[in-house]
């Protein structure tokens, strides 16, 4: 199956893409025939496969990645994400996701709960399936652990006007940036390099997870759904304060804190109007430089990888989705 025409200068990498694509769909399998439909729908037709590229081209630094091997633990991690998406819409109670129908905006929240948590239990049966050792399995599990774990801070956090930028990263870390992380040091893993090696491209992860999530919370203040691809202006309806906003709220103006102050009760008319000031105030502007800071961090470590086809490829990818128009 086709994959993201944002692969097309990458001929090879497309081609495993599309294994990996195929190769999860072939692990969907439920009797509820229009669920799998759906499942299989967000497969086919989900996102840019950003993560499982990052999984397999690590791989390919080692000496000792086998192919089958690596198209699954590419796979497992993009299983992953796409579960963590079903439930973070379930959370927000989002109507679209990819500008389709979310599936708990079509099917209800408890059908979602369980679609996504099949998707956790297919994502471990294949590492169970393809791992030689348990490391793969161990490596998937803390990851999982410390992405949970930024999920949980940012719902104990919600509504907090108090909330710091080290919060907000702290929690971004674990939520977006842990993925991306696993990706990368799992690859470099699996393909047989060195715990230092893999620890480099663990960072590398971490560092381009940061910025992608940043960018994606400025362009929640920047954007209409249409572009974007979901709702906009939505974190802050629900309590989730991001960078711009955050950065907004230090110039402690006084008619920003009466609408965060609203917290349930904000209209659509108030988060258009928490949009407007925090363009005012700078919000934006330093979330970018934020982001510039993070999209810096990683291409300075992409550079002390060895010479070789991949690396450009890494920073190539790395620089177009971190220089996205914001």
């Amino acid at each position: 199956m086709p994959v993201s025409s944002f692969w097309e200068p990458y001929s090879d990498l497309q081609v495993e893409l599309e294994s990996v694509t195929n190769l999860m769909a072939d692990q969907i399998r439920l009797r509820n025939k229009e669920i799998e439909s759906v499942l299989l729908e967000s497969i086919y037709h989900g996102g840019k496969m950003i993560r499982p590229a990052y999984t397999l081209l690590f791989s390919k630094f080692g000496e000792n990645q086998q192919v089958d091997r690596t198209l699954a633990l590419s796979a497992a991690v993009e299983l992953l994400h796409t579960a963590t998406l079903i439930h973070d819409d379930i959370v927000d109670d989002s109507p679209l996701r990819r500008g389709a129908p979310s599936l708990q905006s079509q099917y209800g929240k408890d059908v979602a709960v369980y679609a996504g948590d099949y998707l956790f239990t297919v994502c471990f049966r294949l590492l169970s399936n393809y791992a030689d050792t348990t490391e793969q399995i161990e490596v998937n599990t803390r990851g999982m652990e410390r992405i949970l774990m930024g999920e949980l801070d940012q719902m104990y956090l919600r509504y907090n006007k108090n909330m710091s930028i080290r919060n907000y990263l702290t929690q971004i870390s674990g939520k977006t940036a842990q993925l991306f992380a696993l990706a990368c040091y799992s690859g470099a893993l699996n393909g047989g390099k060195s715990e230092k090696f893999s620890r480099n491209g663990y960072y590398i992860g971490s560092h381009i997870g940061m910025a992608f999530q940043i960018i994606d919370d400025i362009l929640d203040y920047s954007q209409t759904a249409i572009v974007f691809g979901k709702p906009v202006l939505e974190d802050v309806r629900q309590g989730i304060y991001t960078a711009p906003l955050i950065f907004a709220l230090q110039e402690k103006n006084l008619r920003l804190g009466e609408l965060i102050d609203k917290q349930e009760r904000l209209t659509e008319a108030d988060a258009k109007e928490i949009q407007q000031l925090v363009i005012k105030l700078g919000g934006l502007e330093k979330a970018k430089q934020l982001a510039r800071k993070y999209t810096q961090k990683a291409i300075k470590r992409i550079d002390l990888l060895p010479d070789q086809k991949e690396k450009e490829q890494i920073k190539k990818i790395t620089l177009s989705l971190l220089d996205r128009p914001i």
